[in-house]
């Protein structure tokens, strides 16, 4: 999965999911019981022709083919996703890990599954975007759609909207896309506002909640809580898909929200015991974006990973002293003491009030207003 490498210039690098796996594995969340770690695959061109163009495809694979091509209006070459030897089945065996993810909870052999190498929520039907070349999301959700599944939350968590998930079931009426992100004002991709609502067969279909900058622990989960579960309840998915791109962090270099490993291991909590709740546990988790590639995302995936294996790490285990050793040595960078940040997560919850002067309860009533009356919910007090 390292091969999804775009140089050693581009924030997406490699190390983030070489130093998750290591610290996972020195945290013996491979060795539980429970978990399978699972080789991931090259997914066939029909199986990515489930979401993506025909043509989008082979334009991947033809600048894969001789990196010194590029095709621009298809996003393939540009600064944001430049092109490399091999992006095609770089790119597809992301995605194959979500469809294995997908597969295995469809054939009941698990109920809970972790790509923490997929979650490339911008990738359009045929075009690149935002880093992302295929849609790995999409494809497991449409592959539970083709097996028989009539409805699936996706969930998105990432500091950034997930455009391209969200277009690809625009019109859908089976899939419930929820997207908590920092607002289109001020961040890539500049959209994902209260009144993107889904195509006219699917109205209330995309939610969004484009959060101020600046927002921290107490209004994210504040806002999280708002708004995802009244809606998941209501839509009664069979399986909930989640992205958790950990960008929201307040040391990530590319975004401006302000949140810390502590609130996000909360939120996948959150989205667990949703899925518990309302889906028999069936949940398929991803990872995303995520820039602190030493001090953030190994630390928030390996929690994500812990949860879904219903062990969760303590926020004050310390982290392994080999693993520190090996950042230290390779990178010659100085890793985490804790597996936590001694953060407050605490968070006001809706019931208690909204106060209109707040822009974080302005936005999270935005969005409650348009879309928890096409749900039968009362956007004041449900």
């Amino acid at each position: 999965m390292s091969a999804y490498n775009f140089g050693p210039n581009h924030p997406m690098s490699p190390k983030r999911l070489e130093l998750t796996a290591a610290l996972a594995r020195e945290l013996g969340i491979f060795e539980l019981p429970q978990v399978q770690v699972v080789e991931s695959y090259v997914a066939s061109d029909d199986e990515l022709a489930t979401v993506h163009d025909r043509d989008y495809i082979a334009a991947v694979r033809r600048v894969g083919q001789d990196p010194s091509l590029s095709d621009t209006a298809r996003g393939l070459g540009t600064e944001d996703d430049p092109v490399f030897a091999g992006i095609h089945e770089a790119s597809a065996r992301l995605g194959g890990g979500s469809l294995l993810a997908a597969q295995a909870v469809l054939d009941g052999t698990v109920t809970r599954a972790v790509n923490f190498g997929g979650g490339m929520h911008h990738a359009f039907s045929g075009k690149a975007s935002g880093f992302c070349i295929y849609n790995d999301t999409a494809l497991a959700i449409t592959k539970l759609l083709d097996s028989g599944v009539s409805k699936v939350v996706y969930i998105d968590i990432d500091a950034h909207h997930g455009d391209g998930t969200e277009r690809i079931f625009w019109d859908d009426p089976r899939v419930l896309t929820i997207s908590l992100h920092e607002s289109g004002m001020s961040l890539f991709p500049g959209t994902g506002f209260a009144n993107d609502l889904g195509g006219p067969l699917a109205e209330g279909s995309a939610v969004n909640v484009a959060l101020p900058a600046g927002t921290s622990d107490a209004g994210w989960l504040r806002a999280f809580h708002a708004v995802v579960p009244p809606l998941v309840r209501a839509f009664k998915p069979e399986v909930i898909l989640s992205q958790h791109g950990c960008d929201s962090h307040r040391d990530d270099s590319l975004t401006h929200l302000n949140t810390s490993v502590d609130g996000q291991r909360e939120a996948a909590l959150s989205i667990a015991a949703l899925a518990d709740e309302v889906c028999g546990g069936r949940w398929i988790a991803t990872g995303g974006g995520g820039y602190n590639i030493f001090s953030v995302v190994p630390r928030v995936w390996s929690h994500l990973m812990a949860i879904v294996a219903g062990r969760p790490v303590p926020l004050r285990t310390p982290v392994p002293e080999p693993w520190r050793e090996h950042v230290a040595q390779k990178y010659g960078m100085t890793a985490p003491e804790f597996m936590g940040e001694d953060a407050d997560t605490w968070w006001r919850s809706w019931e208690v009030g909204y106060n209109p002067s707040d822009a974080l309860d302005r936005t999270v009533m935005a969005t409650r207003k348009a879309v928890f009356p096409l749900y039968g919910l009362d956007p004041w007090f449900d």
